[in-house]
């Protein structure tokens, strides 16, 4: 998949583009079938799939206050993007001036720059100043710019729409299964692996510390069984999210012990997986209280992990 990060930089015409347009922010089951619909009706023609989407939120511009938390990262939206077929990744950054174009001047850059043969999005999609434009205009000025457009059903689970604001709400309040059914898969959280207090290592667990980064998801405190991918190997671990109280109240972090793995893991990318609620974070009285129960954990995230592998 070739990614482009400035619309500077994008110095060839596509084939026949077929462009799916959102900034599908978790990459759940709705923002997967329209991405899949592009890559569908790209195929069809023998084009280029492409999806167009901003590396940060519109509402980070627009009001900052009002920024959602981000279900995924950059990298995980790529990952998964790939992994639906799509052949050109466009993530820019929605600026100021981005913001103050109209619909019209939208479009108009889409057919300048890409030249679509169909574009794609969903039914709440709109673009161009204060979010004038939507699918209807797609579909009534598409032709004057060159392009078909068709707009995706909404996807429903439980005769409710998906969408991330359910999903951030879900994970909020620790509803891990149901986020995953909506996400249609883990919910998975990405970043770099950082420094800790090396205390799992003398305590036999040694783990990999990743900061939980402001303005990103997360679950509650707890513990939780994890799939954890490395160099393209899914291992069994356990996770904590939350601020060590048995060790004294740190920075709420997230630490995970990869089962079967030993190696230096500081500065590298890694992707967890939630599989499962564990326990509820505790005080314990002592180490050893601690360690029994992190055993404990172990055996009942090795048969959570088995079970997810074999579906």
């Amino acid at each position: 998949m070739e990614i482009y990060k400035k619309l500077s930089a994008i110095n060839k015409k596509f084939l026949r583009p077929v462009i799916a347009l959102g900034m599908f922010d978790g990459v759940h089951i709705g923002h997967a079938s329209i991405i899949s619909r592009a890559v569908e009706l790209a195929r069809s023609i023998d084009g280029t799939s492409i999806v167009f989407t901003f590396s940060n939120h519109p509402l980070s511009i627009l009001d900052p206050a009002a920024q959602p938390l981000m279900i995924g990262n950059r990298s995980l939206r790529r990952q998964l993007v790939e992994s639906i077929g799509i052949d050109v990744l466009i993530d820019i950054p929605f600026t100021r001036e981005l913001s103050k174009r109209s619909p019209e001047d939208f479009l108009q850059l889409l057919r300048d720059k890409f030249a679509p043969s169909i574009v794609v999005t969903g039914p709440n999609y709109t673009f161009g100043r204060f979010g004038k434009g939507n699918g209807r205009m797609l579909i009534r000025e598409g032709n004057s710019y060159g392009f078909r457009a068709e707009v995706c059903p909404a996807i429903t689970v439980n005769k409710k729409t998906v969408s991330s604001t359910r999903i951030r709400k879900l994970i909020a309040d620790g509803e891990l299964h149901s986020a995953n059914e909506l996400l249609g898969r883990p919910f998975t959280y990405v970043s770099t692996v950082v420094h800790g207090d090396r205390r799992g290592r003398r305590l036999g667990f040694p783990t990999a510390n990743l900061e939980i980064a402001e303005g990103r998801a997360m679950l509650p405190n707890g513990a939780y069984a994890v799939s954890v991918e490395l160099d393209g190997k899914n291992y069994c671990g356990i996770a904590n999210v939350g601020d060590n109280p048995t060790f004294g109240s740190v920075k709420r972090r997230l630490e995970v012990y990869i089962d079967q793995f030993s190696g230096d893991l500081y500065g590298r990318e890694l992707s967890v997986s939630f599989l499962e609620w564990l326990r509820a974070e505790d005080k314990f009285e002592s180490v050893s209280e601690l360690v029994a129960q992190l055993r404990s954990d172990l055996e009942r995230a090795k048969k959570i992990f088995q079970d997810s592998s074999t579906k």
